[in-house]
């Protein structure tokens, strides 16, 4: 079925980022509250029996923010003698997130990140990336985050990578 809306997969070479720590990095929620200049709040919260993240990203003026409900997964597996972690993350419904007036909330968002070692000291890195924004998206935008926003994420992992605090 033709939705007009975008998928995204992205293939990137960290390195200088070692699969544990882009690992770590990616799941710290309060950590990328202060690298991802698009996060305006980001938080887990059990509900409804589950750890369920709400993240509200900012969108450039005179768009409206756009809020995700979501539950995350993450996986660390064993593929014929390589170490491959996978984060899942869905939208999903969950009671306890009520709409804000002013934002929009993403209802259909999926997201699948695989990493694993580059045979030296970095990570090789597989993201796919859905999510219908709803709203009337200016072309220019979607044009710019498939050109620049989601490259730039990878870009802004590594400093964060090589920033992280708490670095083992």
């Amino acid at each position: 079925m033709k939705t007009g809306l975008y998928e995204y997969k992205v293939f990137g070479v960290l390195e200088d980022c070692p699969p544990a720590l882009f690992t770590e990095v990616y799941m710290d929620l309060e950590y990328r509250k202060k690298w991802d200049q698009f996060v305006k709040e980001l938080y887990e919260k059990e509900c409804d029996g589950k750890t369920v993240v709400y993240w509200e990203v900012k969108y450039p003026f005179p768009l409206s923010n756009r809020d995700y409900v979501y539950i995350r997964e993450r996986r660390d597996l064993d593929v014929e003698g390589r170490k491959v972690c996978v984060v899942l993350a869905q939208s999903t419904s969950a009671s306890c997130f009520a709409e804000k007036q002013g934002v929009i909330r993403v209802k259909k968002y999926k997201q699948s990140l695989a990493i694993e070692s580059d045979g030296k000291k970095g990570s090789k890195v597989f993201m796919y990336y859905f999510d219908n924004p709803g709203g009337q998206i200016p072309s220019w935008l979607i044009n710019w985050a498939a050109k620049n926003g989601v490259p730039n994420f990878l870009k802004d992992m590594v400093k964060a990578c090589q920033a992280y605090p708490k670095k083992t």
